[in-house]
């Protein structure tokens, strides 16, 4: 900027007015200005002056993957709340390379971050890991929480999105369920097992009697699951699964293709997320909608509140979004 002045041929405070637009300058500095700025190929610092409004300039977006359209869509509604705050992104998947958080707890540490949304998703984040990541500023959790570690959360009521579509499914006459669950360590996972037992529970069944398998969110484990609880004799096997996710519902669809089971004639599945691809199966995967990009946008939203907001005030209170059963062609009429 000191350059700009002197190339110019006006003060330092003329040059920030035009800068920020933020004082009267006459027409003939102005031009000056512009063209010295032009001349220079002056950028200004971004970081420093958002620093000086208390504005956020860098946030840490941390996600396992973008393999799975709902942490994408979660990372489109952060990128567009960013946007609309000048803000940037800066992106970790520590799944897509095979690399434990730790290392991206360390790289972000060292990083001039305002801020910092953290989505597990795969597997539990220890208690330990959650205060050593919020070393590097305020955190915003996105779909899970961690006991212990009280920052701003955004989550969708999986537990009644869950309890709806068993419920969906056990009104179309099925008692020979199994869950392929998340990984137990997820707060998600709990809530969604806690949502299917109720709907179960409620239609007389005791909970305790329909099996749960542990999934890890993908297609593999989906199939893998779903390929032990079929292959038992038609009048023993489960007549519909209920899945954590849509990823892992594929795995079953596909397994069930490949071993000559009908959809839903044979077995009906479900899924949870709704993501984009769930309607585009065949047939059609019945699921449970979480608006995954308005809580990346909300996620965006509370961090920035919190940069803003003095450590000594309560922290924001982000809303509980609703989720949506979407019926589709994966379930039917239990066989018989």
């Amino acid at each position: 900027m000191k350059d700009v002045a002197e190339h110019a041929g006006v003060t330092l405070s003329t040059v920030s007015y035009v800068l920020n637009d933020s004082g009267p300058v006459s027409e003939s500095r102005r031009a000056r200005i512009l063209d010295a700025i032009r001349v220079l190929k002056y950028t200004p610092n971004e970081s420093a002056r958002r620093l000086r409004k208390k504005a956020a300039s860098t946030i840490g977006l941390v996600l396992p993957d973008l393999t799975n359209q709902f942490f994408a869509l979660v990372a489109e509604g952060v990128e567009l709340a960013a946007a609309e705050g000048e803000a940037l992104v800066m992106l970790c998947a520590p799944e897509a390379i095979n690399r434990p958080i730790q290392h991206y707890t360390r790289l972000l540490r060292g990083q001039s971050l305002d801020g910092i949304i953290y989505l597990p998703g795969g597997a539990g984040m220890a208690l330990s890991l959650s205060l050593e990541l919020a070393e590097a500023g305020p955190v915003v959790m996105v779909d899970e929480r961690v006991r212990g570690f009280d920052v701003p959360t955004v989550v969708a009521d999986s537990r009644s999105g869950a309890r709806e579509v068993a419920t969906h499914v056990l009104a179309q006459g099925h008692r020979r369920l199994a869950i392929i669950g998340g990984p137990q360590a997820l707060w998600t996972s709990e809530q969604r097992l806690s949502g299917y037992r109720e709907a179960i529970a409620a239609h007389g069944l005791h909970p305790d009697a329909v099996p749960v398998l542990e999934g890890n969110h993908r297609e593999g484990s989906g199939a893998a699951i779903a390929a032990r609880l079929l292959a038992a004799p038609p009048d023993e096997r489960p007549t519909a699964l209920l899945c954590a996710n849509d990823l892992m519902a594929f795995g079953v669809l596909d397994y069930c293709q490949s071993a000559g089971l009908r959809v839903p004639q044979d077995v009906s599945v479900t899924g949870f997320d709704d993501i984009p691809v769930a309607r585009l199966t065949s047939p059609g995967l019945t699921t449970v909608r979480q608006p995954a990009h308005a809580m990346g946008y909300e996620a965006a939203k509370l961090l920035f509140e919190l940069i803003r907001t003095p450590a000594s005030a309560p922290p924001p209170q982000p809303p509980v979004f609703t989720t949506e059963v979407q019926v589709r062609g994966s379930v039917g009429p239990a066989p018989g």
